[in-house]
Parts: C-alpha cells; sequence; structure tokens
C-alpha cells in the first residue's frame, strides 16, 4: 500500500494514509446518506459495496501478509506483541459492525435514527482503529521491516485486487483528494496507473455515480 523512499530507503506511507483516508470519507457520506434516508440509492448502494470490498482486501492482506512479517522481524519484543494483538482484536471487532450496518440497509421501513447509530458505532471503531495503525503500527513497521518485505506486502494487495480490484480502487482512492496528494498518490505507482485511470478506472467509477 505503498511506496519507498529511494534517497533514505524509508518506506513512504502515501498510499497507506490515503486509502485510510479514502474509508474515512465514505463512512462520512454514508452517515449522512443514513441520516437523509437515502440508503436505498444506487448510488450509495454502489459506495456501499466497494466500500464493503476495499476494506476486506485491505484488512485480510493486513492479516495474511503483512502483521506475519512484523512478528517475525520484532521477535521478542513486548511492544511489538502488543501492537499486533491490538491490530488483530480491533480487525476483529468491525465485522460485527459491517453486519449491523448490512442488516440495517436491508430493511425497508429503517429508522433512520438506528441507521445513523449502527453507521456512527462502524465510524467510530474503524476510525479509532486506522488512527491506532498510524500511530503505532507504522512506525513499528517502518523500524523493522525492509523495503523488500514493503514491496512483497504490496503485491499480495494487487493480487488480491486483480486487474478489476485495481480499476475500482485507484479512482476510488483518490476520490476527493487534493492536487498535492494525487499526485503524490500516482508517482508512489507504476506510471501506466495514471493513464489507465483518466481513460478508464475513472469513468467506470463516476458512472456508478458513488454516494450520490
Amino acid at each position: 500500500m505503498s511506496s519507498t523512499d529511494q534517497a533514505t530507503d524509508r518506506i513512504d506511507f502515501i498510499l497507506m494514509y490515503i486509502t485510510h483516508d479514502a474509508f474515512r470519507r465514505d463512512l462520512s457520506r454514508l452517515r449522512e446518506a443514513a441520516a437523509e434516508s437515502r440508503t436505498g440509492n444506487s448510488g450509495v448502494q454502489a459506495g456501499w459495496a466497494n466500500f464493503k470490498l476495499q476494506l476486506h482486501v485491505h484488512h485480510t492482506a493486513e492479516d495474511e501478509a503483512l502483521w506475519p512479517r512484523v512478528e517475525a522481524a520484532s521477535a521478542g519484543r513486548a511492544d511489538a506483541a502488543e501492537i499486533l494483538a491490538a491490530m488483530a482484536a480491533e480487525h476483529a471487532r468491525l465485522d460485527p459492525l459491517l453486519e449491523a450496518v448490512d442488516a440495517a440497509m436491508r430493511r425497508p421501513s429503517a429508522d433512520p435514527a438506528e441507521l445513523t447509530g449502527v453507521v456512527t458505532d462502524l465510524e467510530t471503531a474503524l476510525g479509532g482503529h486506522m488512527k491506532h495503525e498510524e500511530e503505532a503500527a507504522l512506525p513499528l513497521i517502518q523500524e523493522v521491516l525492509t523495503p523488500k518485505d514493503w514491496t512483497a506486502f504490496g503485491r499480495v494487495i494487487q493480487r488480491k485486487q486483480g486487474f478489476s480490484g485495481g480499476a475500482a480502487y485507484i479512482p476510488w482512492a483518490i476520490d476527493g483528494v487534493d492536487a498535492d496528494r494525487r499526485t503524490a498518490f500516482f508517482k508512489a505507482l507504476p506510471p501506466p496507473v495514471k493513464v489507465l485511470n483518466r481513460l478508464l478506472f475513472s469513468r467506470r467509477y463516476y458512472k456508478q455515480n458513488p454516494w450520490a
């Protein structure tokens, strides 16, 4: 989910931060849609479906290919074990909250206050997890992993996404970001990705009218 800084040989977490911000953005949009009784709208449904897909890929890749690498590289460190245990526990707490939102959205006569409440619960839990990851796990990763390790993790995400998943991820991640972050985002990816996004991915994404 990032590149490496060639000048310092340090991991550049720009893709991770932009991905986290995209999750925050979507939950804010879903909360607004819930409060306005718009969750049955096709655009909101499309936005929610893509949110769930991106979160699933993001967290399963971390569980399978990132945290085990960090655990191996930080063996014997109590602080690292504590951080990794917290990451696992926080991931596990999200599934019931996602299911609660799904269940509430399926009810035709869902009360806006009830739906807004379950969305806010998910928003609080995921927001807290991402903040913890940014403040504790990413510094640990910077300390114990190599750029080669991080590249291998990124390849796992790419395999999980496949072409169609990547086509959905790229425009989703940069939806609404400012010009500087957009430039940094594409700098961290192979050059053809920017062209593909302009010619194909972005058009497909916005055709779904996500969150409208």
